[in-house]
């Protein structure tokens, strides 16, 4: 979901990695443990939770959370939370990064000091403020002068406690006086539309009666300033909850008698700074925060359309695409938007193919086959990532999941082992775990996604026709990369695969390592297998699986994975579980008297049906079939004054529910609308507000089965392929290439030496590959063309937003730390250009 600006779409996203706490203060109590878990919030919008470690005072998490941001934030924080023996949780400390300072700790490990939080600090939300100052002429004639405050409205205030009912207090303040009005309270909203007008007399009548004079005695105008304070009514005998406050001078009113804008309102000093910063510990972090600014499609056209031809280009090596891998510093890095772009125009196999077969002739040994981090290898791994994903889910969640909940000792190394574990019996688990895997992985051929077998076949082709002597390395091609690449990471990481919820404790991580371990080596198909082990016990452990049937059933599996004549995957229709998870639900109201409340359920959404149930495993207590969503669309937040909404319309009514937080709400809306997308009866035009007291909120119609009053939102394509954005790959694509725009006129040099010369290399050319430096040259050349003409549009972008933009507007109220730095470059930036 991009944030649309003018002329063009602004997508944002964050790769978090949360390693660490350590010296957190300890518990009071005699034990001084705490169990303690970390939350990472928009704002003040919990988005992500790890799971709580107890008893520590140094808990090592080491989760990682990635989500794309559908709306505008200030600011991204972490709490970490202890959660006591009656299971409350009480904040121990937080870090916020201000939204202009993510760049700086851009991809690196850094540790942050854990800051104080109280209420006074916890803000979000801005004001839409206007301030007028008039002249008044009372009975007698004498003139004085009157402010009249008016505050419209607020914007994105948070949620405390679960609810928001909130009102503003207006205070006039100066050396001499403290004048306070009170604003009514807005119930169950945290966009409250206020639009009260408060008047402040700011100068006592004086003796003139001449309109143009006034005499301001004993206080100045200047001196005097507004202050205007959020509240939470609260019905809670603690009292209100402070929401945040501005001040502005009233020496914004010295060049016009008016003043209206928007601002953000700011937390309150209440001493905090004395305490040490240090006595709460500290947590490290990874951050990786991106930014696209993404113009029209034909913007894009030259670089898309030379980026695509890369499978065509003879030889690869010369192609737009390769040259990208060649000079980025890690090949993953040109991998990524690579293999989104190709798979999003359907050219990722071919592409593929080439650059694999080009690697496979430069490969001297077939046991060194696909084993080094080339941009072939990283392009394979990234597309198993995203079309293999869900196939990777129906073949593993079910056995990792079991292995997680048994909790059975798994340990076979007999230094290891716990007193009163048996060796035997570990043993014997394990064997079974192994067995388990091993059957499911070697039994889903038959589901392997087409673009997968379509690239593994290639990669086949190309190594038997290399290594003609060589008849196991059509297997090892292959296996390379499914096993060793695939499953393998999936089994010893399934939290980073979405296969868990978070990472596991010690004792199953330990049993998932040797299934890892275990599994890696069947499906590499090694000649001995035992020496392949570095410990003893692992050898031993081996033995087990030394019959020719296991490498039976894994040649069996390549064999099917790596033909070219696989059955259609459409026919195999079993239920495929896309995405479950906890939401409050709007009671559907079925009764003519039925209380329509709301509740928490259990959701679970396959590629057949959506459910809901009180719990995970319960039988559902509603069940909508896929082919009856007729559209899934957000729900104004005024229908029930809740955050999050999102309505699943059927034929015969719509479906109200609220998600935990609004990545959530987005992951469900796209879930759900790409496997509905292909429905025959899907709708043009809904209902933005719910059905309420006999009439549609959004256009007042009465029957409930009125036509829709606004267009449905462009769905997502149905397919892995289309479920991408192409312009948003090819901006990123162009940033990579103007970020490394010397490298770029480097290897340019590199080409035209070796054309003239073909003598020895100079050092700092012999890290390219160029087979062709004629053929590079000339797409060199039509790169940087196209990264220019690209960055000119850029650059004209930011001018013209610089000149049309006003701080103090809904965009970019004032107090918007990141605008001021953005003026702040601009100018830098116009100055020197003149």
């Amino acid at each position: 979901m991009a944030v649309e600006e003018e002329g063009l779409r602004v997508f944002q996203s964050v790769k978090i990695k949360i390693g660490e706490a350590k010296n957190l203060p300890s518990y009071p109590g005699p034990n001084k443990m705490r169990d303690c878990y970390c939350t990472v919030n928009l704002d003040q919008e919990e988005v992500f939770r790890t799971k709580i470690v107890e008893k520590s005072l140094c808990p090592f998490y080491g989760e990682d959370f990635y989500c794309e941001i559908p709306r505008r934030f200030r600011q991204l924080a972490f709490y970490i939370f202890d959660r006591d023996v009656f299971r409350r949780a009480s904040i121990i400390g937080k870090v916020a990064i201000q939204k202009e300072d993510l760049p700086k700790y851009h991809n690196r490990d850094t540790w942050f000091q854990l800051q104080h939080v109280d209420a006074d600090s916890e803000v979000q939300g801005k004001v839409h403020l206007e301030l007028r100052l008039n002249e008044v002429i009372t009975d007698t004639g004498i003139v004085c002068h009157k402010l009249a405050t008016r505050i419209l409205e607020c914007q994105g205030l948070p949620i405390v406690n679960g609810q928001c009912d909130p009102y503003a207090t207006v205070t006039l303040a100066g050396p001499y006086r403290s004048e306070a009005k009170k604003t009514k309270v807005k119930k169950k909203t945290n966009n409250p539309q206020f639009d009260e007008v408060f008047y402040f007399e700011v100068t006592r009548p004086s003796s003139y009666s001449r309109k143009s004079h006034f005499d301001f005695e004993e206080e100045d105008v200047d001196k005097l300033e507004i202050r205007v304070d959020l509240w939470n009514a609260s019905n809670l005998k603690f009292g209100d909850e402070f929401l945040g406050e501005l001040r502005v001078p009233l020496q914004v009113l010295r060049q016009s008698s008016s003043h209206k804008a928007w601002y953000f309102l700011q937390p309150r000093d209440n001493g905090s700074k004395n305490l040490k910063p240090g006595d709460l510990g500290s947590l490290r972090l990874n951050v990786v925060y991106t930014e696209d600014h993404v113009f029209s499609s034909d913007s894009y056209s030259p670089l898309r359309d030379l980026l695509l031809k890369s499978a065509d280009v003879e030889p690869v090596s010369a192609s737009a695409a390769h040259v990208l891998g060649e000079v980025c510093r890690e090949k993953q890095e040109a991998a990524i938007p690579l293999v989104r772009l190709f798979l999003h125009y359907g050219r990722v196999v071919p592409f593929i193919s080439a650059i694999a077969s080009a690697e496979v002739q430069r490969t001297q040994d077939p046991n060194t086959i696909f084993r080094g981090n080339s941009l072939t290898s990283k392009c394979i791994d990234e597309t198993m990532k995203l079309a293999g994903m869900q196939y990777l889910h129906v073949t593993l969640k079910p056995t990792i999941e079991e292995i997680c909940q048994s909790h059975k000792p798994c340990e076979i190394d007999p230094v290891k082992l716990k007193d009163g574990e048996s060796l035997e019996s570990n043993m014997e688990t394990l064997r079974q775990y192994v067995d388990r895997v091993f059957n499911v992985i070697t039994k889903s051929g038959v589901s392997c996604p087409t673009v997968m077998c379509d690239i593994f076949f290639s990669l086949r082709e190309a190594a038997a026709k290399r290594f003609q002597d060589d008849l196991d390395v059509r297997y090892t091609a292959v296996s390379s990369f499914i096993f060793l690449r695939f499953f393998a990471p999936a089994i010893l990481s399934p939290n980073l695969f979405q296969l868990t919820p978070h990472h596991t404790d010690p004792q199953t991580s330990r049993t998932l390592t040797l299934i890892s371990k275990t599994i890696q080596t069947l499906g590499s198909l090694s000649k001995s297998k035992s020496a392949s082990f570095k410990e003893s016990y692992m050898a031993t452990f081996y033995e087990f699986f030394n019959e020719q049937k296991y490498a039976d059933a894994v040649k069996n599996f390549l064999d099917l994975i790596s033909s070219s004549g696989r059955r259609d995957p459409k026919s195999v229709e079993q239920p495929l579980l896309l995405k479950e998870g906890f939401m409050i639900k709007r009671a559907q109201g079925r009764k003519r008297f039925g209380m329509k409340n709301f509740k928490k359920r259990w959701f679970r959404l396959t590629n057949h049906e959506f459910t809901y149930q009180r719990n995970k495993g319960d039988p559902p207590l509603c069940s909508i079939p896929i082919e009856n969503i007729l559209a899934v669309e957000p729900l104004e937040e005024e229908s029930f004054k809740m955050k999050n909404m999102f309505q699943v319309i059927q034929p015969e009514r719509a479906l109200y529910i609220q998600a935990n937080n609004c990545v959530e709400a987005k992951a469900w809306i796209d879930v759900l609308t790409k496997v509905s997308q292909c429905n025959q009866k899907r709708l043009t035009v809904y209902h933005p507000s719910a059905y309420l007291n006999g009439h549609w909120l959004c256009c007042r119609a009465s029957s409930d089965t009125a036509t829709g009053c606004s267009p449905c939102t462009s769905g997502l394509p149905a397919n892995i392929q289309l479920d991408i954005d192409g312009d948003r790959e090819t901006e990123r694509i162009y940033s990579l290439f103007n970020s490394y725009m010397s490298k770029l006129e480097k290897m340019q040099e590199a080409c035209g030496s070796r054309s003239v010369y073909d003598g020895p290399e100079q050092e700092e050319y012999s890290t390219f590959i160029i087979d062709d430096p004629q053929e590079t040259y000339k797409t060199l050349r039509q790169v940087i063309a196209g990264v220019g003409a690209l960055e000119q549009e850029h650059a004209q972008y930011k001018r013209d937003k610089f000149k049309r933009t006003k701080y103090g507007s809904q965009e970019h109220p004032i107090g918007d730390k990141s605008f001021q730095s953005y003026i702040r470059q601009q100018s830098e930036v116009s100055t020197h250009s003149m």
